[in-house]
């Protein structure tokens, strides 16, 4: 397509304003409900300039930019109007246009005042695809738009060419964290130390920070445990046309996570309170009567018909709204939906309970004396109190403490072991991987103790950075041996890249004579002089199989993965030696339990 027929296919693009708006929904996990939606433009499907990339390039090169945003916010507003969506509507402008001297304020008030729209209910989505020159002007041209109603959010944070400095100077009320740092985080190290240094500069600045582009469900078990409560992507819906609006229809895919295997992954059985509850027509004089007759009761879950929850009422906010004069008897006869609050926690008692303290943090609407909803696949079940939460994952936290190994501060013997237990009665399908560095007590005696707990140090990391944290479990048992367990399939794989990652990472301790010869000499075990090669690894793998779960116990496992490391041991250099659980078992079921 030339440049002539482009220009000639968005001029009639423009003139006939033949332009297509889908919206996307971002989803609050705290609070199971719809934030809003993100609104996308696309081009008739019949012209090349259906996608939104072709698109707004073409009206870039030729200096229309401006013009195609105008229609399409004009579209997307006359749509999200006309199919009456709940929440917030993320409109995409990029900042260029702001900054352009015929740019007329109030073409977008006008357009919501057009089609009923509160400025409240909308958010200037910048989208940065050119370099910003002045800061200042922007400034200006968002105070505007804030000092009207709007909030602000910055997109893609990461992949812009100024996208720091932006969220600096802006003070966005949302991030949202580019697709990059999204995709396939679970088995990224960097990526998540990434997102959780934005979630740090997002408690700072008072952000809400949006992980957009979640595709798998490993991805989104990751963000959860990592405290990130507004999520978009395909995971939940597409964009579309007419976008779903029942929240309860998206959420069930958010609990697909693996189970997980640390202590902190049990669920909320132990904090709830199976409280009854109250359905959305119950009348208020009726709430009353529940807390007059249960004195330490707190709050009570409001239903819909479903039993799923739709509100909560505390028993100081029902108070405070009827100490006004009057009040009691204006509002008795009403249903209860008039005075429940909205902005409420819920979590499903599958949750880990380190996800639901995340959850309760990123909240700063939640109060220490307040109770959240525990539900079952969205049904209602009882409720659970923040404090009760925060003492058990402290006692948790000084617990891991207690048991984790003082240089590397990974989980110790006692959680090794607890995984192992943990892992048998899920009865799931994993590789259980003894980790062992070759040649390190030479490495030692020449390089000093210091250098080698640089070299354990950096073996943890390597490990930490190849798991799935929402599935796997990495443990230092001592000394230079450690322990892995994997869950997916790709195993094999990371485990190579695990021994590539180490060999590397090591380079910067050897010295350059060291490097250069690929080995260096010390005293073996007899005291006599020898050659060695430089560290590598010897990885002993089990297999572990669910029908084989049964016969075992967590001792008998490990003493599996240290015989598979033995036999990797007797291989110079790199290697790996796999046991089979079921095939030791159907050869010697007796044998497992000697080791024992």
């Amino acid at each position: 397509m030339t440049t002539i027929e482009q220009l000639s296919a968005l001029t009639q693009i423009l003139a006939q304003r033949n332009l297509h708006t889908l919206f996307q929904p971002i989803i609050s996990l705290s609070e199971r409900r719809i934030l809003g939606y993100e609104a996308l433009t696309r081009g008739p499907s019949n012209s090349p300039l259906h996608s939104p990339v072709p698109l707004f390039a073409v009206a870039r090169q030729n200096a229309r930019l401006s013009e195609l945003e105008v229609a399409s916010r004009q579209s997307a507003c006359r749509r999200f109007s006309e199919l009456q969506l709940p929440g917030m509507l993320f409109l995409n402008i990029s900042p260029e246009t702001l900054l352009e001297p015929e740019h007329q304020p109030g073409r977008t008030l006008q357009l919501l005042q057009t089609y009923g729209i509160a400025p409240a209910q909308v958010v200037i989505e910048l989208t940065e695809q050119a370099p910003i020159e002045d800061f200042s002007l922007l400034h200006t041209a968002l105070h505007h738009y804030r000092s009207m109603g709007f909030s602000i959010a910055l997109d893609d944070l990461g992949a812009g060419y100024s996208s720091l400095r932006l969220w600096s100077e802006l003070r966005p009320d949302y991030v949202k964290i580019d697709r990059h740092f999204i995709d396939g985080i679970h088995l990224d190290a960097v990526k998540r130390e990434f997102v959780g240094s934005i979630l740090k500069m997002a408690g700072a600045s008072r952000a809400q920070v949006i992980a957009e582009g979640i595709e798998l469900p490993e991805e989104l078990a990751v963000l959860a445990d990592m405290g990130v409560d507004l999520l978009q992507g395909y995971l939940f819906s597409r964009p579309l046309d007419q976008p779903s609006s029942d929240i309860h229809a998206l959420l069930p895919k958010l609990d697909t996570s693996a189970a997980q295997l640390t202590e902190e992954a049990c669920d909320l059985s132990a904090l709830l309170n199976r409280q009854v509850a109250v359905n959305d027509s119950a009348l208020i004089a009726q709430v009353l009567e529940v807390f007059r007759a249960q004195a330490n009761l707190n709050s009570l879950a409001v239903l819909n018909e479903q039993q799923q929850p739709i509100g909560i009422v505390h028993r100081n906010s029902l108070a405070s709204a009827l100490l006004k004069p009057f009040a009691t008897d204006l509002f008795a006869r009403k249903p209860i939906s008039r005075l429940m609050s909205d902005d409420f926690l819920v979590v499903e008692q599958n949750q880990s309970l380190q996800q639901v303290s995340r959850l309760l943090t990123s909240r700063a609407r939640q109060r220490i004396e307040e109770d959240f909803i525990i539900t079952q696949d969205g049904l209602y079940l009882g409720l659970g109190r923040v404090i009760d939460v925060l003492k058990l994952i402290t006692e948790l936290k000084i617990q891991q403490a207690r048991h984790a190994n003082p240089l590397t501060l990974l989980p110790g013997n006692v959680p090794i072991q607890q995984c192992l237990t943990r892992l048998l009665q899920q009865a799931r399908e994993a590789m259980i991987c003894y980790v062992d560095i070759d040649n390190f007590k030479p490495f030692n005696d020449i390089y000093g103790y210091g250098k080698g707990d640089e070299v354990l140090l950096c073996l943890a990391q390597c490990l930490s950075a190849r798991i799935d944290p929402s599935c796997d479990f990495v443990g230092h048992i001592g000394g230079d041996d450690f322990l892995l367990v994997l869950g997916s399939e790709d195993w094999r794989k990371r485990l190579n890249c695990l021994q590539e990652d180490f060999q590397g990472q090591c380079r910067r301790f050897y010295r350059p004579e060291h490097l250069q010869a690929g080995g260096f000499s010390s005293h073996n075990r007899q005291g006599q002089q020898q050659d060695f090669p430089l560290l590598s690894l010897s990885l002993g793998v089990v297999h572990l199989r669910p029908e084989a779960c049964a016969h075992l116990d967590a001792s008998q496992l490990a003493e599996m993965a240290s015989q598979a490391k033995h036999h990797a041991k007797a291989v110079p250099g790199y290697s790996l030696h796999i046991l089979d659980t079921q095939t030791v078992l159907d050869q010697s079921p007796s044998s497992v339990a000697r080791a024992s």
